[in-house]
């Protein structure tokens, strides 16, 4: 492993592919001397093989991230870019992302199974905590699915779907019988599983099944609910602390999520591996730095991000961070670094966007800007004076970009400059923040800057060229894991500690009571302890594909979008005809059809 190294077996490639839960083929055998496909990987050369194969499915099922982001409060689309299925909540059994999404899952739970009938307990924690991530993904997009512990090489299509309760339990049973034996490391950065990787999961589970089994809707469009029971509440935040014990958030947000600090990071518990060195040209990345940000260009000519207008930040987003908070720096590029264009010298990577990275702090002092996006809270009339002192620079000729600055308040004060860097608002630019303002401009938000590579080359223009590890299960996800769970417990106090040790990293300040917490955005009704939740979540974990799974686990998914989407209006938006509410993802038609269990259906909505 890196990392783990992911390989392709030679002569003995597993040439697999679900195609259903119930259809998965074995490998064609293309060894010499006789030798079959269930031979070799019981060898322990073919059943390490096998396991990186394992690990290496993982990477299908965390990179969808519209289905993760796009039916949220936190993302909109913009420039050149449709409403999408998920944003309008139009999405059907014939979705492609959605079927992709399944096929992914039960793509690692069946490779997790083989793990084990090849090996038997050889790899057994490694394919116990696959098995159960792919199985979290998917109960919190599909809800209950088919369950299998058995690696499926047969023509057998009768696979029921399982209640949520069973799945959960025998998840954190799995779970729990192996870590005790697994690996003691304080984080891990290498794709390995460890103690602390599989304690978050556990405690992942529990805060799931205390939502699901142990609370009632009461008001979809009021987002209000019912406790029935704690147990489940009490094991997360049992086992949250158990994955934190020890872990201080004592680096800046910054640091967390810098690129160089990527295998050194203390926060660390589980992430999926890339390695640009085992990938020859640009197709073995990911594209999740191509995402949450506006259109800057051809790259080739503008020396930037390539980025595709997707899932810029919707106006509560703007109004999120709140002076003082360096999660905002932190997470958004705030200054995009100009160069020559391409006819007059320009230098990729040392100028542009990835000069951030890759040029000195002396170099980046002197260098051209490009776009600056000042957060809603800056004060005008400073931002102003800044920018005539540094009119030198924003010059215009022979640049790759026309400069701009941006304060990204609602409406935005847009400002251009004449060929000596002198600014005046631009009266064309500004505009209020909305859909139409959105559909209409160019380089009109910040980008996040979570998942950037500075090692990305000027050839992106797929964008996956993106060799950053995806990090699952991180330290901070579990501090906000545990707030959440001792607020089903009714432990204030217990919870608000947990969110301020979170705060008190990016300095945004303690919150002693709900009645301390005033956001700058429009609330719809009055503030709960929920929202106060939901609201670090999405500070701490912006970008990180988290913000579906958390509205629909809490039960705030209909009263966020409807109070944020600007394209959900009412609870009828996002219901099929006879009043069934969009909870979950649909299963896929091709499942539907292939599978013959009589405890196969249709989640309701579809």
């Amino acid at each position: 492993m890196k990392k783990i190294h992911y390989i392709i077996i030679g002569a003995l490639t597993v040439g697999m592919s679900l195609v259903s839960c119930s259809d998965f083929l074995e490998a064609e055998n293309k060894s010499a001397g006789g030798q079959t496909a269930a031979d070799y990987f019981k060898t322990p050369e073919g059943l390490k093989s096998w396991r990186v194969n394992t690990f290496n499915t993982l990477k299908s099922l965390v990179t969808s991230n519209s289905i993760y982001e796009n039916s949220s409060d936190l993302y909109w689309p913009s420039r050149g870019n449709g409403i999408d299925e998920f944003v309008q909540f139009t999405l059907n059994s014939q979705s492609g992302s959605c079927e992709d999404l399944y096929v992914a899952g039960f793509n690692v739970v069946n490779y997790a199974n083989g793990l084990l009938f090849y090996g038997g307990d050889t790899y057994k924690t490694d394919a116990y905590f696959l098995r159960a991530y792919a199985y979290y993904v998917l109960t919190q997009q599909f809800g209950p699915v088919p369950y299998s512990k058995e690696y499926i090489n047969n023509a057998n299509r009768d696979y029921p779907r399982e209640e949520l309760k069973t799945i959960y339990d025998g998840c954190i049973a799995d779970l729990e019988e192996v870590y005790s034996s697994a690996p003691e490391k304080s984080a891990t950065y290498d794709g390995s599983v460890n103690k602390r990787a599989i304690a978050a999961l556990i405690a992942k589970f529990n805060l799931a099944a205390a939502w699901d089994l142990e609370t009632k809707l009461d008001n979809a469009e009021q987002g209000t609910y019912s406790i029935t029971g704690t147990s489940y509440a009490a094991k997360a935040a049992e086992w949250a602390e158990t994955s934190i014990s020890g872990i201080a958030l004592t680096q800046s947000f910054e640091q967390k999520w810098a690129p160089s600090n990527e295998d050194t990071n203390p926060e660390t518990f589980f992430s999926v591996q890339y390695d640009r060195a085992g990938y020859p040209g640009t197709n073995g990345g990911h594209g999740l730095q191509n995402d949450y940000g506006s259109y800057y260009g051809d790259i080739s000519g503008t020396f930037m991000k390539s980025v595709g207008s997707t899932k810029v930040p919707s106006v509560k987003s703007l109004y999120l961070w709140a002076p003082g908070d360096e999660r905002y720096e932190a997470t958004f590029m705030t200054t995009f670094y100009n160069t020559k264009d391409k006819n007059n010298g320009g230098v990729w990577g040392t100028e542009g966007y990835y000069a951030y990275y890759n040029a000195s702090d002396a170099a980046k002092q002197k260098l051209p800007i490009a776009f600056i996006y000042a957060p809603y809270y800056t004060d005008q009339t400073e931002f102003e004076a800044m920018l005539t002192s540094m009119a030198s620079r924003f010059p215009k000729t022979n640049m790759a970009n026309a400069p701009q600055a941006y304060i990204m308040a609602n409406p935005v004060i847009a400002y251009k400059f004449d060929a000596d860097g002198k600014w005046s608002v631009d009266e064309k630019e500004s505009g209020a923040y909305n859909n139409s303002t959105l559909s209409a401009r160019l380089n009109f938000t910040p980008v996040v800057k979570k998942w950037d590579d500075p090692e990305t080359a000027q050839s992106n223009l797929n964008r996956t060229e993106c060799y950053r590890d995806i990090v699952l299960l991180h330290a901070s996800d579990l501090y906000l894991v545990a707030a959440e769970a001792y607020m089903l417990l009714g432990q204030e106090a217990k919870c608000l500690e947990k969110i301020n040790a979170v705060r008190a990293r990016a300095k945004a300040g303690s919150i002693n009571s709900l009645a301390d917490y005033a956001p700058e955005y429009t609330h719809p009704g009055n503030l709960r302890m929920i929202d106060l939740v939901l609201d670090e979540r999405a500070r701490e974990l912006y970008a990180e594909s988290k913000r579906y799974e958390d509205l629909r686990r809490t039960r705030q998914l209909v009263k966020y979008n409807i109070a944020y989407n600007n394209y959900i209006d009412n609870v009828a938006a996002m219901s099929d005809n006879q009043g069934n509410i969009k909870w979950y993802r649909p299963i896929p038609t091709t499942e539907i059809s292939s599978n013959t269990s009589e405890g196969m259906y249709q989640n309701p909505g579809y």
